[in-house]
């Protein structure tokens, strides 16, 4: 962590410490905004294969987001077979530009790409992201832009493609890729309290926010409870050495032995290197 990020926590620290002495519902107010907020975004340049590409500009639940459609370069015309559609989801704090492998990838194996950044991510205007939200907008994308037949996922936006697939039940065969994928939100919430050394008497409060607002408890926001109830096959990758996303989560899953699931575990390269490392990307592309 470099000094000024030290510095700016450390103030975060002692600013929730006060807030708590004064009101805990005011503190957990202000917690779960911050835990919603990115505190970067990723603005790099295009990549080469998003400068040829079709931007879109769209309004998803009152959200303006932007967003790109990729031609397939190799299609199956001759065999009357309709274009399928891939749909690239990225995670908190990220943007759909690093994943510019998988478009050339796919586009190349007959796949029309649809990749978006979420509210507050990328080139996507905004400041916070639940969710609850992110799902919402991704059903939004399948409903007006599918039949959409195969998602790749990283992360954040593994939790909400599983939420809204549960929710839109496809008839249409489709396949799922989750890419260390943020399995169960009271980690991520445990995660963001130890960070910010939040005192644990706001737990109650911050959990009754999310009941609230999303009208289930904080444990009902979970990949392993939702998995259940998705219909698509499902190739889930994890590394044994992943400290936001860890493996601890996954593993009651994996004994579970879910027949649409299928299980990677790979060493050595944590929560984001994952993605971009050659032998997955290529498993990930077999599977599609």
């Amino acid at each position: 962590m470099k000094l000024t990020q030290r510095i700016a926590l450390q103030y975060i620290r002692i600013k929730f410490r006060l807030l708590t002495a004064i009101s805990k519902k005011k503190a957990a107010e202000k917690a779960f905004e911050l835990f919603c907020t990115p505190q970067y975004r990723n603005n790099k340049k295009l990549p080469p294969v998003f400068e040829k590409a079709e931007e879109l500009q769209l309004s998803m639940q009152g959200k303006p987001i932007i967003g790109w459609r990729f031609a397939a370069t190799k299609t199956d015309a001759e065999n009357n077979e309709p274009v399928k559609k891939a749909l690239i989801i990225h995670g908190f704090g990220s943007s759909v530009i690093s994943f510019d492998y998988y478009v050339s990838a796919l586009t190349q194996k007959g796949y029309q790409v649809l990749a978006f950044d979420a509210p507050a991510h990328g080139r996507s205007p905004g400041k916070k992201l639940d969710a609850l939200l992110y799902k919402e907008i991704l059903k939004d994308i399948i409903t007006q832009m599918g039949p959409i037949h195969a998602f790749i996922a990283h992360s954040y936006g593994g939790i909400a493609i599983s939420l809204a697939l549960e929710e839109l039940q496809s008839t249409y065969p489709q396949k799922l890729v989750l890419i260390a994928p943020a399995t169960e939100t009271t980690t991520a919430i445990n995660g963001f309290f130890n960070l910010v050394a939040l005192p644990r008497t706001l737990k109650p409060f911050i959990e009754d926010i999310i009941l609230q607002k999303g009208k289930h408890s904080i444990e009902w926001f979970s990949i392993g409870r939702a998995i259940k109830n998705i219909k698509a096959m499902v190739l889930w990758l994890q590394d044994e050495d992943d400290d936001i996303t860890p493996l601890k989560d996954v593993l009651p899953i994996q004994a579970q032995n879910h027949p649409h699931i299928q299980f990677i575990i790979t060493k050595k390269l944590g929560h984001r290197l994952i993605y971009k490392d050659r032998q997955v990307a290529h498993a990930i592309i077999n599977f599609l």
